[in-house]
């Protein structure tokens, strides 16, 4: 008697909110997603969009999305990799960007390591490192921070946290922020930084609008600067 194979898990980048999935994605991944029935998502109405964009060869109908969002647990990714136990491939898709990186979708992947199943990642956009590498700044020495206090005085107090080590480490630091306030982090990071910090801000990556900027927070602090509500990532690096 043979058992049968375990499934791949396919961890797969989407768009950055672009409707052009040829532009970020190669052939090979688009291949993977053609050949998949079953996709783990973080959000449907996004996934859907995205497979009709790609567009994938079945009917969205005849697909099965099972929903993994903040709310997973251990349990509820247990439960949805039970058909790669019996061979099934799947892959796993973020509202945007790569899964698993400031994602949900990490929990899932370490059911799978727990359950010997074979984890692939794909090749496509990632906002952060594509921030970083437009950044200019340290490159080889960084840390990824998701979202800073919402408070004004913890998230004061967090920056000069970020700045220090930054300047002690010799490190890039990198965060995000819900783009209703990305203004008013903004703000408080030219109220709270040395002049000759530098910071980057990288905003609507991969579209038609993207923009990065880089400079020391004196120069910030010289122009009108508003990032308006644009999906973007900051980068403070002080020497």
């Amino acid at each position: 008697m043979t058992t049968r194979a375990t499934g791949v898990l396919h961890i797969v980048p989407v768009t950055l909110g672009g409707e052009d999935v040829t532009a970020v994605l190669p052939q090979s991944t688009r291949d993977v997603l053609a050949g998949l029935d079953y996709f783990i998502v973080e959000n449907e109405k996004s996934a859907r969009h995205f497979l009709k964009l790609l567009p994938h060869p079945r009917a969205i109908r005849e697909l099965t999305l099972e929903l993994f969002d903040k709310n997973g647990t251990p349990e509820r990714a247990n439960a949805l990799l039970q058909p790669l136990l019996s061979g099934r491939n799947a892959a796993v898709l973020s509202e945007a960007g790569c899964p698993a990186i400031a994602d949900p979708g990490a929990r899932l992947v370490e059911a799978a390591h727990r359950a010997a199943i074979r984890v692939v990642p794909q090749v496509g956009p990632s906002a952060l490192l594509l921030a970083l590498m437009a950044s200019g700044f340290n490159g080889q020495r960084f840390a990824f921070h998701g979202y800073l206090p919402v408070a004004a005085p913890e998230c004061k107090t967090e920056i000069l946290r970020l700045e220090r080590e930054s300047r002690e480490r010799d490190m890039t630091q990198m965060f995000i922020e819900t783009p209703y306030r990305n203004d008013a982090l903004l703000k408080t990071l030219l109220e709270c930084c040395h002049a000759n910090t530098r910071l980057c801000i990288a905003a609507d990556l991969t579209l038609p609008d993207e923009s990065v900027h880089s400079a020391a927070v004196g120069e910030w602090k010289k122009r009108a600067s508003i990032i308006g509500r644009r999906p973007a990532v900051f980068l403070l690096y002080a020497r």
